[in-house]
């Protein structure tokens, strides 16, 4: 089966992350299970009680107590929701050089290339063992990808996670920390404002002294990103109920991307520093902070083989991501982790999402030579 074909498949199967992924895996596990490869299912039921599958398929090793292989191949299977009116979100379309169709860059272009790769090689031949990983829940947490990393079903020396990079080895990545800032008042008529406490006054207070905790942030540099420091963003506030209560509560939506080796911690002790201050000047001053989610950063050395070895493929310096991936759960299982796809990241998530043709069929031949001369067909 041709990459194009098989990445008709896979868009034509809806694997929202709101959805349950089984369909998508079932397909993925007949696909290798046509190969001869062992596949073992990690379900478990994610946080709305749906099913939701894990999926590793191993080349040239058995599934133990103490599996090893010397190359992750890892793409997500879940996409993120389309535009109903997105007619041809789930069937792949050909234009202009262009492959159109929801996941179509955003992973799935990267299993297709996976799955043709591995079926172009004589994997009997192989002198040392690959696993095919397939994960759930990459898009609201990398919710699958965690759960594998806790269960640690196998150990890597090398990993190469699929995302879109325009076929560019990214070596290394920002972590993604999310926090809730609860500020409340005291609810009173707008008419009497002494007899309230205003809590989106109160958090506007706050708000400034946030904006100047992202400057202080500036001070810790990792030169290899762009921006190269851990970058903060308040995305949403939720406050009041009627335009003429004094508003009793005001909920603000914190978001910071660590640089690697910066603990996520790092906001969180500034930001309690901050609610400190504004309770020496307000002593009625009442947050809460409820930190919610806490990715670490992930680096691989430059000199790393699979570096090096992905550069000379590319013909593509290595460069780095500020957006979330599942390497870093790929480190945890021992892995020097590699991100690289094909499609541009700026055309994910979109109405009209695509992948270049070109690209997807030389990330086949990127992918195979990097398992030949890692794995070493003899």
């Amino acid at each position: 089966m041709t990459v194009k074909q098989t990445l008709s498949d896979l868009v034509g199967i809806n694997s929202v992350s709101a959805r349950s992924n089984i369909e998508i895996a079932d397909y993925l596990a007949a696909r290798c299970d046509e190969l001869g490869l062992p596949v073992k299912r990690f379900p478990y039921i994610d946080e709305q009680g749906v099913e939701k599958q894990n999926l590793i398929a191993l080349a040239g090793a058995d599934f133990s107590a103490d599996t090893s292989v010397e190359l992750a191949l890892v793409g997500h299977t879940d996409t993120v929701p389309f535009d109903l009116n997105w007619k041809e979100a789930l069937t792949l379309t050909e234009r202009d050089g262009k492959l159109f169709g929801r996941g179509s860059c955003d992973t799935k272009a990267f299993i297709a290339a996976t799955l043709t790769a591995v079926e172009s090689i004589e994997l009997k031949a192989l002198r040392k063992p690959i696993a095919l990983i397939f994960t759930a829940d990459e898009e609201v947490g990398l919710m699958g990808a965690k759960r594998l990393a806790d269960a640690r079903p196998l150990t890597a020396r090398f990993s190469i996670v699929g995302e879109p990079t325009s076929l560019q080895p990214m070596r290394a990545g920002k972590g993604y920390s999310l926090g809730e800032i609860i500020v409340r008042g005291r609810e009173a008529h707008s008419a009497y404002p002494a007899f309230g406490a205003s809590a989106i006054f109160r958090a506007s207070h706050l708000l400034t002294r946030i904006e100047a905790l992202g400057r202080k942030l500036e001070a810790e540099r990792h030169d290899a990103f762009d921006p190269p420091f851990t970058t903060l963003n308040v995305g949403v506030i939720h406050g009041g109920t009627a335009k003429n209560v004094i508003p009793g509560e005001c909920r603000l939506t914190l978001e910071w991307r660590p640089i690697p080796g910066q603990r996520s911690e790092t906001l969180l002790e500034l930001l309690r520093d901050a609610v400190e201050q504004e309770r020496n000047e307000d002593p009625e001053f009442d947050c809460e902070i409820v930190p919610t989610r806490a990715d670490v950063g992930f680096e691989t050395a430059a000199d790393s083989q699979i570096v090096g070895l992905l550069e000379h493929l590319t013909s593509k310096k290595s460069g780095t991501v500020a957006f979330g991936t599942e390497a870093s759960q790929l480190k945890q299982l021992g892995a020097d982790a590699v991100v690289l796809g094909p499609g541009d990241i700026r055309e994910a998530h979109r109405t009209g999402e695509f992948v270049p043709i070109d690209q997807l069929e030389a990330c086949v031949l990127i992918l195979k030579s990097a398992i030949e001369q890692l794995c070493g067909n003899s």
